[in-house]
């Protein structure tokens, strides 16, 4: 049986309700966005991951750009290349000194040379995920970016798993056509695979598929004393079905979501890897591998529009002030 340790368990929905007030302070321009000492010092990412800075300028400027194609396998080839590096600051030095980047134009060897440039100066991967470097197939290549962005001429153009998405029938599918690339283990190919969802290339019930990342693993064993013979990927979905239950038990049923748009699958993931951070500092007795909290939060006013996939049916969402961190995120 899944026997719950709640201790821990209330803060997790005691970080989704506390997070959430955050992001509508921060909407709403308060100056005074919360109480809460841990959630005061470190960085965390938003309870929906589309919230998040990274996710926002992949809607708006690499998807639904409107200056830029909107062909299927343009999308598809812009969203894999900006995944990869996960960086803004990176895509947009791509875009000066590369130009668009489409399916047809795709230059490996050409955007190895412009990154490497780059790099001299500045790291180009984000923090956020741990990317792989190491494959046999690739490993005549000197550089982690010439090694991904060989994999994705070699496996994703002339190999063709652009069309074998376009005819895959669920985003599980997706997930393992992404997963036997090279390079993409489980996580990266599930955060792609959501990426790909967010554009009009593929249309999948976002509940009908999650897996679990490492720290949403650690996450889940802090706030369960015993899984019960399910899986993580079970318990977040027990948790899903459970939501109103588990909060009225912990005294959060106050919790504002955003108008239209119940937390899904991937967002419940998300936090159960950001509470296993808050448990690091509220509770370090229950030491699950990482000991601290490694990103610290500091912001920069500044004014933004979140936006959503027009086909979610969620209305743009603007803010007086936006709270940008200079530290990136760190989903593990």
């Amino acid at each position: 049986m899944l026997e719950v340790r709640d201790t821990a368990f209330k803060h997790y929905f005691g970080f989704i309700a506390e997070r959430m007030n955050i992001f509508w302070n921060r909407v709403e321009g308060k100056n005074k966005l919360t109480d809460d000492s841990i959630l005061k010092e470190h960085k965390f990412t938003n309870v929906y991951r589309v919230l998040d800075r990274v996710s926002q300028y992949l809607i708006s400027e690499v998807i639904y750009n409107p200056t830029e194609s909107s062909e299927e396998e343009d999308i598809f080839t812009r969203i894999i290349v900006f995944k990869i590096f996960n960086k803004i600051e990176t895509w947009e030095y791509i875009k000066i000194n590369y130009g668009e980047v489409t399916y047809s134009n795709f230059d490996p060897e050409r955007l190895s040379r412009i990154l490497t440039e780059l790099q001299i100066r500045t790291p180009i991967f984000s923090a956020a995920y741990m990317m792989t470097g190491s494959h046999s197939r690739y490993n005549h290549l000197k550089t982690k970016h010439h090694k991904w962005l060989y994999m994705v001429q070699e496996e994703l153009i002339n190999g063709r798993l652009f069309l074998d998405i376009l005819k895959s029938k669920s985003l599980e599918e997706v997930y393992v056509l992404l997963r036997n690339c090279s390079f993409m283990g489980d996580f990266i190919a599930y955060q792609y695979a959501t990426d790909l969802n967010y554009s009009n290339c593929i249309d999948y019930d976002e509940n009908s598929f999650v897996m679990a990342g490492i720290g949403a693993v650690r996450g889940i064993k802090k706030c369960f004393k015993n899984l019960g013979g399910l899986s993580t990927e079970g318990v977040i979905r027990h948790v899903y079905d459970n939501f109103e239950f588990y909060a009225e038990k912990y005294d959060c049923t106050s919790i504002k979501l955003l108008s239209g748009r119940d937390l899904k699958l991937i967002d419940l993931q998300n936090c159960f890897c950001e509470t296993d951070k808050y448990l690091r500092a509220k509770m370090p007795e229950l030491s699950v591998g990482n000991k601290r909290i490694k990103q610290r939060y500091k912001s920069v006013n500044k004014p933004i529009s979140y936006r959503f996939p027009p086909k979610w049916g969620v209305n743009e969402i603007k803010s007086s002030s936006w709270n940008l961190s200079h530290q990136e995120l760190t989903l593990f």
